[in-house]
């Protein structure tokens, strides 16, 4: 199934240093070939950053590629095994519909995994067909590149195909493989499944080959393993922050679904939140809260002390030690979240340097917001302009009378309102993806066969800090906002 010339002509350079672990951690894995895969989207910056070719790609050969009906040489395709938490219980699970064709390696010497997601059943699929709808790729197409343009961590998606074929859920869908890049796909999962029921040798293996491929730095360290546990958690406490200064709801923060480089994987649930409330949840399967948007820092800190309990063995020979330095490490995660929330709320409000009464300054403000059912993304970006006219927060005496306290404390900076009014809009995004945009775009695209919608779409959210005239009506939400929900897509 190689074609050499696809390789010389699309750029693939394929390596497979995953494939050298013992094969616990996999299985190998073809994809199963689709009768009629169509190039519905490819993403034209990524293609650029990964140095592939374009015009190669979009040809019969290289869609064939993205559909799993042809293997690059050098490609060595395996479906990873993990396991995880869903919900609080843990389970045995895997790739049960993606297949990692091996990692690309760029000119420039970065190294990323391309897994073709959608891509047929595997050891791991438990019942499920392996399949995937066209309508929660494109999801994960626009949720995952408006993260990038936020400037979050996160995987992308390269490309989406359609198969040609039919998935049956609650109703019959067209098929879709989605091409996903990622630095990498070791999760949380992947060390609670090797602690379960591998080997302390096959542990390490995992351990040293996680600290090679993300954190060479902390190999010099002492205790590697404890480094890796710490260079971990200050990933993750980086990313929810980010998470947080932009109402993003991820849905389900299960273990599995929680990367160790520190991207932001997964986007089957998600949405962004328009009215700010912390109590929010968009997952129809999230019917307890567990992963609401208040407790998603609460939600990752649990993670990682599963994280570190993998890891329990490795970090020293006696048990006690071993806990207590767990237990240390990941108690420094509340504080490090603590500190970039706070650090992007403070440049959220233009403020340069630190007062004591700043925090009370930002809770004021966002209990103002609950209260009156602000627009969380609105809020931040009318602050940020000054164009305060029609705000409904106007007509509030505590808004107004917050509005008065804030002017003071930026008064007390040397910084000028110019200054003040780049570091807002640096911070504050005119737009994000509204919910009803992306139904909209996922609505003509998926019923109608009309991408324009999602391709504007997208344009707009390519560059979320620009504050451009064409952005204005993608702020805009709706009068009548209806209960959202959102679906795994599996």
């Amino acid at each position: 199934m190689a074609e050499s010339s696809i390789i010389e002509q699309a750029g693939w350079n394929f390596s497979n240093s995953y494939a050298n672990l013992p094969t616990i951690f996999y299985s190998k894995q073809y994809p199963t070939p689709v009768s009629s895969p169509k190039l519905v989207v490819l993403n034209e910056s990524l293609v650029k950053s990964l140095e592939l070719n374009t015009q190669v790609l979009e040809r019969e050969e290289g869609v064939s590629v993205f559909a799993g009906n042809r293997i690059p040489e050098g490609a060595f395709p395996l479906a990873q095994a993990y396991a995880g938490h869903q919900f609080g219980y843990f389970t045995m699970l895997g790739d049960g519909r993606a297949v990692l064709l091996g990692e690309h390696i760029t000119p420039k010497g970065e190294r990323f995994d391309i897994q073709l997601k959608g891509s047929g059943v595997t050891p791991y699929s438990r019942s499920g067909d392996g399949r995937a709808a066209l309508g929660p790729m494109l999801r994960e197409y626009i949720i995952s590149e408006a993260m990038f343009g936020l400037g979050i961590a996160t995987t992308r998606s390269l490309a989406v195909v359609t198969t040609g074929e039919l998935v049956y859920r609650e109703t019959v869908l067209p098929g879709a493989i989605l091409t996903r890049v990622a630095s990498s796909h070791i999760r949380v999962g992947t060390f609670q499944y090797i602690a379960k029921w591998g080997t302390i040798n096959e542990l390490k293996d995992l351990a040293n080959y996680t600290l090679q491929r993300h954190f060479p730095d902390a190999c010099k360290e002492e205790n590697t393993y404890l480094s890796l546990l710490k260079e971990v958690i200050k990933r993750q406490a980086s990313l929810i922050a980010k998470w947080q200064l932009v109402g993003f709801i991820h849905g389900v923060m299960n273990t599995d679904n929680m990367v160790i480089s520190g991207e932001t994987i997964d986007y089957g649930p998600c949405a962004f939140m328009d009215t700010y409330d912390p109590s929010t949840v968009f997952s129809s399967i999230d019917t307890k809260g567990r992963y609401a948007y208040g407790n998603q820092p609460i939600m990752a800190a649990w993670n990682l002390e599963r994280f570190a309990e993998a890891l329990l063995p490795l970090l020293s020979e006696n048990e006690e030690e071993a806990i207590h330095l767990a237990k240390q490490a990941v108690s420094d995660f509340y504080e490090l979240y603590l500190s970039h929330w706070m650090n992007g709320m403070q440049a959220k409000l233009g403020l340069f340097n630190q007062e004591p009464e700043d925090k009370i300054l930002i809770e004021d403000l966002l209990n103002i917001m609950n209260k009156y059912r602000a627009d969380y993304t609105n809020t931040f970006r009318i602050l940020t302009t000054g164009m305060l006219e029609g705000a409904t927060l106007l007509e509030v005496d505590e808004f107004l009378k917050w509005y008065d306290r804030w002017q003071a404390r930026l008064s007390r900076q040397k910084e000028t309102k110019e200054q003040v009014y780049q570091l807002m809009k640096n911070n504050n995004p005119a737009v994000i993806p509204r919910n009803h945009r992306v139904e909209e775009a996922l609505n003509a695209a998926v019923t109608d066969g009309d991408y324009h919608v999602m391709e504007r779409l997208l344009n707009v959210l390519k560059h979320p800090y620009a504050y451009t005239a064409d952005q204005e009506e993608y702020a805009v939400v709706p009068q009548v906002l209806t209960c959202y929900r959102t679906f795994c897509g599996t």
